[in-house]
């Protein structure tokens, strides 16, 4: 962890910050190893703190080595904590803090002599840059997410019958999952029939699955903290002509962006690559969502593959490939 921390400085004196209040759950997970549920991280140039309740602190001494470990059991834990550690002006993750997680500590701030002189500043993107490009381990265990989802859609697959409904199909692909290695799902898993398959977060339900449609299913698994993203369609029974000609479209699409895309391109070009593909075929308008997205820790994370996404893939960086059309 010490080179994510140490990196991190590096921002921290860029954005002339003295600190950084880290709450989000996966940016405490990247810079310190701590997997529990509770907790903030207080990272400046010298220290670095874990600050969590009764329940974890023997966890987070375990998992987060490089970190002091701070119990706490009151709101008013920071005002002391930034005296101690010299820390003015304080950053904290805007993005993830709740208003009413802002009002507490403003006021905690308030209310406590040693907060006087700490200025709160609003953060973005101090982490998720980092968080996109994957370390060997990290592609590693993202890998082992891709394992476990693919063998479960090559068992439960060939195996759907007509008449069975979407959330039979959804419990067996959560089940196989499970039993592959997954500690949990990476998101709730969609199967969708036939005219449910225009819904792309269509949620699974009783409906049955008829002779010759379409079903498309979007699951991923969650290994040792990183997640998977898989998409597939099939058809149970013979499929007709238009659904072969979109099929191919998409596939060609998806492919064509997969040989193609490089780094240094951005994720508007990476995304063009497989939507000029859709919209010569003509249904521009029914590929309504971005190509793809970064995927890590969080299933939908650094960086942005889509229309309008300026930022620049970098080597090192993961992201899902899966164009759609929705009829």
């Amino acid at each position: 962890m010490s080179g994510r921390l140490e990196a991190l400085r590096a921002a921290l004196q860029e954005q002339e910050l003295d600190g950084l209040l880290v709450s989000a759950p996966e940016n405490r997970r990247y810079l310190s190893g701590f997997t529990g549920s509770a907790g903030n991280l207080l990272i400046t140039q010298q220290d670095a703190v874990l600050t969590t309740d009764f329940r974890y602190t023997e966890q987070a001494a375990n998992q987060a080595p490089d970190f002091r470990v701070v119990r706490i059991s009151a709101a008013g834990w920071l005002p002391p904590l930034a005296k101690e550690l010299g820390v003015r002006k304080l950053g904290f993750e805007s993005a993830h803090m709740t208003v009413a997680g802002h009002t507490s500590l403003v006021k905690s701030l308030k209310d406590a002599a040693e907060g006087n002189g700490v200025e709160l500043t609003a953060t973005t993107e101090l982490v998720e840059p980092q968080r996109a490009i994957k370390d060997p381990d990290e592609l590693a265990l993202i890998t082992r997410a891709v394992e476990i989802s693919d063998r479960a859609f090559e068992d439960v697959a060939p195996t759907i019958e007509v008449g069975e409904t979407e959330q039979s199909v959804a419990w067996r692909l959560e089940k196989a999952m499970r039993e592959g290695g997954a500690e949990a799902l990476a998101f709730d898993i969609i199967v969708a029939a036939g005219p449910n398959g225009a819904m792309a977060h269509h949620r699974a339900d009783d409906t049955p699955i008829l002779e010759g449609q379409p079903v498309v299913m979007d699951f991923g698994a969650k290994y040792q903290g990183y997640c998977s993203d898989i998409t597939r369609t099939i058809c149970i029974g013979q499929p007709d002509e238009t659904f072969r000609i979109v099929y191919d479209t998409v596939l060609g699409a998806q492919l064509a962006a997969s040989a193609t895309v490089e780094a240094q391109m951005t994720g508007e070009q990476a995304d063009g690559l497989a939507r000029n593909i859709i919209e010569k075929a003509g249904h521009g308008d029914k590929f309504g969502h971005s190509l793809g997205h970064g995927i890590g820790l969080a299933v939908h994370e650094d960086p942005r593959v889509g229309p309008r996404a300026g930022n620049t893939l970098l080597d090192g960086a993961v992201f899902t490939i899966e164009p759609g059309i929705y009829i």
